[in-house]
């Protein structure tokens, strides 16, 4: 027959198991969720410093030759001054302002050879007109091996990865300068000479 004294013992030591795997597993999902969100020493950084202002002038030049520019005009309005002069569609000159405004920087890429990551002959030039009066340009190279974002060369001479999704909307102007879209007017009806007029 079991002892009153040794089914106690039982009892406490299995409390005392049960506390220990419960505080354990508990713990587990908060140490991950530490390590995942909170990187001691990181820093956000930009491309382009917020002392700079905002971009007043934006333009890019392909490897392969095409250019697309920018400006603001007197008025503050945008205008396109390549590949022709026209008026811009304001909305889209503007996004592509702020985007260049937002442009993180994700990784630092030191001792690497500019030829092999595509600065030595850039794929892209960006050159930015900002209101403090600076004036920047950076080279864009080759994505990165994961495809995740493109090496550039900043203002500073050093080689960093700027995200995919901040370059790509940039470069996109290439294909599709902001235009503004004016309505087309309408087809003017021929006229007929007295000789078609006629019936035979």
């Amino acid at each position: 027959m079991i002892r009153r004294s040794t089914i106690v013992y039982l009892v406490l030591l299995a409390a005392l198991a049960g506390a220990y795997y419960y505080l354990n597993n508990r713990a587990k999902p908060a140490d991950l969720e530490l390590t995942l969100t909170v990187e001691p020493g990181s820093e956000v950084s930009y491309l382009f410093t917020a002392e700079e202002g905002t971009p007043t002038s934006i333009r890019i030049e392909a490897k392969s030759g095409e250019t697309v520019e920018v400006a603001r005009d007197t008025d503050n309005a945008w205008v396109l001054k390549q590949p022709s002069e026209a008026k811009a569609e304001q909305g889209a000159a503007e996004a592509a302002a702020s985007q260049v405004t937002t442009m993180r920087i994700v990784d630092t890429v030191p001792d690497v050879d500019p030829k092999i990551v595509g600065l030595e002959a850039p794929e892209y030039v960006l050159a930015i007109k900002f209101t403090s009066g600076e004036e920047r340009t950076v080279n864009v190279g080759v994505l990165t091996p994961t495809e995740s974002g493109y090496y550039v060369g900043d203002t500073t001479g050093k080689i960093v990865i700027v995200s995919k999704d901040a370059i790509e909307p940039l470069i996109g102007l290439l294909d599709n300068p902001p235009y503004l879209e004016t309505p087309s007017p309408f087809p003017v009806p021929e006229t007929l000479t007295p000789s078609e007029t006629a019936t035979p």
